[in-house]
């Protein structure tokens, strides 16, 4: 017999997951606050559930996909006996984007309560949960993931374990970091180009050409830094000057570049403790070694 799975959370993304989890055969219990996204859920073939108890009733997988921490923590620690209602065999799979912090705690309240879960955030857009292509970022024991893996492999296309529970909101919470604060770097450097009356289409390939578009992690992280080898491709000294450009030019134009500003800082200190002639990569070295960050 298929497993039945209780799954809250029908938004952007908990929508097209449930509803390929109810198409691939899985008895999918489906909760919303929106009664339209669980029709949408009940239109896939999963049963309509009428609150978040009778979503969890009988339910070997139960799983959430909520907009932030304070929904998380109402539903699995709220008013709604959950602890009562959940199969004492069953796993609690979290893939909403939570506060690591209350992953923790929502670990900790399970096991104290004798359940399992893991935590499993995932990556990508609203179109790779729809085609079933996420990428997924699991924290827990790796014998719960093997009993999650028949719906991973439906919901997504990459499925990574990152570590014990905990460790997928982490991972998470870091990819999140960087591709959120890149985005606004993206939208800072075209402003810059427009305003400086360049074609936006050709500083698209240019900079697709470059580190800029390339991204440091496929590029010179890998080779330098990561290696150990500060050694320069690129100097602090250099990249700082040329930065101190990009500024002044955004300055007299004034185009925004307020991510530009915040790293300036981090260039200003390296050269200032006499980092200057090293590899630009070696800001990862720095940060590390900081007296602000944990070594």
């Amino acid at each position: 017999m298929t497993a039945i799975v209780g799954f809250i959370g029908l938004g952007i993304m908990g929508g097209p997951m449930a509803r390929n989890l109810a198409r691939a055969g899985f008895h999918v219990q489906a909760f919303d606050l929106r009664s339209d996204a669980i029709q949408m859920a009940v239109n896939s073939g999963a049963k309509a559930a009428k609150s978040v108890s009778d979503a969890v009733v009988g339910a070997e997988f139960v799983i959430t996909m909520l907009p932030n921490s304070e929904h998380i923590l109402d539903v699995m620690l709220g008013d709604n006996d959950i602890f009562e209602k959940l199969d004492p065999n069953g796993l609690y799979i979290d893939m909403s984007t939570i506060a690591p912090t209350v992953t923790d705690q929502l670990a900790q309240e399970m096991h104290a309560h004798g359940f399992s879960m893991i935590d499993a955030p995932v990556g990508r857009q609203s179109s790779n949960a729809e085609q079933g292509t996420l990428l997924i970022m699991v924290g827990g024991e790796k014998t719960d993931i093997d009993r999650a893996m028949p719906l991973f492999e439906i919901m997504g296309s990459d499925i990574v374990h990152c570590g014990a529970v905990g460790n997928g909101s982490r991972m998470k919470i870091v990819n999140n970091y960087m591709s959120i604060t890149l985005n606004a770097l993206t939208a800072e450097a075209l402003n810059l180009a427009d305003v400086s009356g360049l074609n936006r289409e050709l500083v698209c390939n240019v900079l697709l050409g470059t580190v800029a578009g390339q991204g440091h992690l496929s590029t010179t992280y890998p080779v330098k830094v990561l290696q150990g080898d500060l050694t320069p491709g690129f100097p602090i000294d250099l990249a700082n000057k040329d930065l101190g450009l990009a500024l002044d030019f955004a300055s007299g134009l004034e185009a925004p570049v307020k991510t530009g500003e915040a790293s300036k800082d981090y260039y200003d200190t390296a050269s200032a403790r006499s980092l200057g002639r090293n590899d630009w990569t070696s800001i990862y070295k720095m940060i590390r070694e900081s007296d602000r960050q944990p070594k």
